[in-house]
């Protein structure tokens, strides 16, 4: 696996997530700030519980995926996390949601984990994501900005909007909100 270098220069290397990483991925939450954890779960969560922890670890790589970013060298510590979840009413749709640690933020490596796997779902049968997020969510907004094709019509109750993104080819990404 070849490390990815985000814009800072630092090296990570991205990885399906194992089992064996739940320990870890509690660890990593811990070190989320309490924004971070809300944006992420739209709620206040202080911690992941190890049946939670379970769940977000042992997947079956198909209908529910998860890719972790680590230092390329050293500790292999957590800094973010990127998943999808098929959708049991429409199998051909996931659900997808990353996180980045706080000294990770705005390096790219939301952008590098979306793609993967966006890569991952086309592999599985898996035609478009979805995705809930808060409407004052910039660096989220920002994302989906820059990957879409088009532009961006907020819809939502205020405080949410609903993301769409179809997974054709790269240069073909659309994006559509839905209330």
């Amino acid at each position: 696996m070849e490390p990815v270098r985000l814009r800072s220069g630092r090296e990570v290397a991205i990885r399906p997530i194992r089992p064996d990483d739940a320990p870890e991925l509690q660890a990593a939450y811990e070190r989320l700030s309490p924004e971070s954890k809300y944006r992420r779960f739209m709620s206040g969560k202080p911690r992941l519980s190890t049946a939670e922890a379970r769940y977000l670890t042992q997947l079956d790589g198909s209908d529910h995926h998860a890719l972790v970013a680590t230092p390329a060298r050293g500790p292999q510590s957590i800094l973010a996390v990127g998943r999808y979840i098929r959708l049991l009413e429409h199998p051909e749709a996931a659900e997808f949601a990353i996180v980045v640690g706080d000294p990770h933020q705005r390096e790219g490596l939301a952008a590098e984990l979306l793609e993967r796997l966006a890569q991952a779902a086309r592999e599985h049968g898996i035609k478009r994501f979805t995705a809930t997020m808060l409407a004052d969510n910039v660096a989220a907004h920002r994302l989906v900005r820059r990957l879409a094709a088009g532009g961006m019509v907020p819809h939502g109750d205020g405080a949410k909007v609903a993301v769409e993104r179809h997974l054709g080819a790269l240069d073909e990404i659309d994006v559509e909100l839905a209330a």
